[in-house]
């Protein structure tokens, strides 16, 4: 047995009332569901079930990350301002910039962002153009002081954030570096079952002329997004897509860039009007991602230069890829959510199954809970076992609330009937089955 996926030995703190400072149905579910505790303005703790939810979440981006050739690295939160003051970013980033002094006042930042840092340590070792292309990533925790932190941690100033930076020969290679980026996003949000519609985007202070934001389509978004609708039949590349084919990733983007696709920012009413009336969608929406490509903004002032093959000093091409995990959890409810709470993507959710003792004490049930238990976790089916001595509908409230795919509900009245009940939670259709029936059905969908 698992004891601590347990529920009466877990750490869940569900609340009963919704805080008043929640703003947005992520917000509130996360503070209801125990996920989040407030420690001050924009900074929160992240507790168990939410915990499980972020490495899963950074889970599918390792692999997506590694499937399309980036190398895994982590950097330091703390940066030194001269690497800033070389890209000549330091005055000009604003008050989000968290500037601090050691005890030697030296001065120093919490990093927002690292391409100051990554390209210095790109300088340091890589002299040859047969070193590249090359893309380094990391996963990383980023502070940016918002002057009105609010929405959880959809705007919060402490965040998570996978970055990753390429490191081209020429603007050919940083295009297809680039490429891949693009089609390992469009994966990664499939994956976690999210339709992500890239969008052309303001590059900001990061820099450059080409960027894209992978923005999904909610209700609750933040801003107003404007698309042609055949995006919502596209489908993301296939598993086995060959990264290393230039034409191949090409063709990606040059599908997924074929139709109108706006923020509100880069919105321009004369070509959405050219899109046919029934073709075009204006809805709410979410960024979840965001790419640059930049060219020599950074390497230029910092010396980033390779040899190249004819011997010559070349500066090279980079570009930047931001996804926030953080961010990408509160997005993820947003688009899957109903009155009772959150109704997780398997993929990402915290547990796969809540396993519902009816009555707790009764010794045919225990029985046949712990039974039911240890096979779903044999078989690796995360469970949570809800064994308190609480009331039934109680139990039923806190498993709609935190959104697990499944429930699995057992009482004496069912047993001595040798039944039991599996509940979906998306759909909320319910089965009667015999125990290993639903047993298999579980390991089904867990498969």
């Amino acid at each position: 047995m698992v004891p601590f996926m347990r529920l009466s030995r877990y750490f869940l703190p569900i609340l009963r009332e919704t805080p008043k400072e929640a703003e947005i149905v992520s917000h509130r579910l996360m503070l209801r569901a125990g996920m989040l505790r407030q420690e001050t303005a924009g900074i929160y703790a992240w507790l168990p079930l939410s915990l499980r939810v972020l490495n899963k979440i950074n889970a599918i981006i390792r692999e997506e990350q590694n499937r399309a050739g980036a190398v895994e690295m982590l950097m330091p939160t703390i940066q030194p301002a001269d690497l800033w003051r070389e890209s000549g970013r330091y005055d000009d980033y604003g008050k989000e910039m968290l500037r601090i002094q050691d005890r030697h006042e030296r001065e120093m930042l919490y990093g927002p962002t690292n391409e100051e840092m990554v390209t210095e340590i790109f300088r340091a070792y890589v002299r040859s153009y047969k070193d590249l292309p090359l893309n380094l990533y990391h996963i990383q925790w980023k502070f940016r002081d918002e002057v009105r932190p609010r929405f959880g941690v959809m705007r919060s100033r402490e965040f998570l954030m996978k970055d990753a930076y390429s490191f081209d020969l020429d603007a050919d290679g940083a295009r297809h570096s680039y490429a891949k980026m693009f089609a390992a996003y469009l994966r990664t949000f499939s994956r976690m079952g999210l339709k992500a519609i890239p969008m052309r985007a303001d590059t900001g202070p990061i820099g450059g002329n080409l960027s894209h934001e992978f923005i999904i389509l909610a209700s609750t978004g933040e801003s107003e997004v404007f698309c042609h609708k055949d995006f919502l039949e596209f489908d993301a590349p296939a598993q086995d897509v060959d990264f290393d084919d230039r034409a191949a990733m090409q063709s990606v983007v040059d599908k997924w860039t074929s139709r109108y696709a706006a923020t509100s920012e880069m919105h321009d009413e004369a070509a959405f009007a050219s899109v046919p009336e029934a073709d075009r969608v204006s809805a709410r929406g979410i960024e979840v991602g965001h790419i640059f490509s930049f060219g020599t903004k950074y390497s230029q002032p910092m010396r980033a230069v390779v040899n190249g093959p004819d011997g010559k000093e070349v500066v090279v091409q980079m570009g930047s890829y931001g996804i926030g995990p953080s961010r990408l959890a509160a997005a993820l409810i947003e688009a899957n959510h109903d009155e009772a709470g959150i109704i997780w993507p398997r993929a990402v959710a915290p547990f796969h199954v809540g396993l519902a003792n009816l009555k707790a004490g009764d010794a045919a049930t225990d029985a046949a809970c712990d039974d039911l238990y240890a096979k779903l976790s044999k078989a690796g089916v995360e469970t949570l076992y809800d064994d308190r001595d609480e009331r039934p509908g109680a139990k039923f409230a806190t498993f709609d609330l935190i959104g697990l795919p499944h429930q699995l509900i057992v009482g004496p009245k069912g047993l001595a009937a040798g039944e039991v009940e599996v509940k979906d939670r998306r759909t909320g259709a319910r089965e009667t089955l015999t125990p290993e029936a639903a047993l298999n059905l579980l390991l089904a969908a867990a498969a």
